[in-house]
């Protein structure tokens, strides 16, 4: 058994394991600055912690997960099968067709309004998007600022670890495709 040490160690070390540990206790992602706050550190000094955690995550089988200023602690996700096996969580419940196209698109257009979705897809789509934010896939990230406020979507944390990725960059490139006519 490893027991946990309390030992003095160097500041950047200890901020280290202060960021790790506030990371794994959190159950949602955490802005940067909310841990800055947490730890009465500096912002940068935070984020430089976290940039060190980023670069050990090959060696380890957790990782950090960053979207923008919020970051959270995943597990890597080469091993999510024995997770899901040791956990005993059945994913038999897959994404249709649609919603596979519709995550797609959100996915490479956030933020993206559901008539936009609509007119790149051809079909309504307001099943598969009900479907996809009550699986919290996607999320509603604002309004735009013209008649009827239509909601601005986009994907979560949860999108990203249900395919695997880190963030958004992870995604391969999108081949050009010509705009649908609005």
């Amino acid at each position: 058994m490893v027991e946990c040490s309390v030992e003095t160690i160097d500041v950047q070390g200890s901020l280290d394991r202060l960021v790790e540990a506030l990371l794994f206790v959190a159950d949602e992602p955490v802005n940067v600055a909310d841990l800055a706050r947490a730890l009465e550190a500096d912002p940068e000094s935070v984020q430089q912690a976290i940039e060190r955690l980023i670069a050990r995550a090959p060696e380890r089988g957790v990782c950090v997960m960053r979207v923008g200023p919020r970051v959270q602690l995943v597990t890597v996700p080469e091993a999510a099968p024995m997770i899901e096996r040791f956990l005993g969580i059945d994913r038999s419940a897959r994404l249709s067709p649609a919603a596979m196209e519709t995550i797609a698109i959100i996915a490479y257009r956030q933020p993206i309004t559901r008539a936009q979705v609509e007119a790149i897809r051809g079909v309504n789509s307001d099943g598969v998007i009900r479907t996809l934010l009550a699986r919290n896939l996607i999320e509603i990230q604002g309004h735009l600022e013209q008649a009827g406020r239509p909601a601005l979507l986009g994907t979560t944390f949860e999108c990203l670890q249900y395919f695997g990725l880190s963030s958004l960059d992870d995604l391969p490139p999108m081949p050009e495709l010509d705009e649908p006519n609005e």
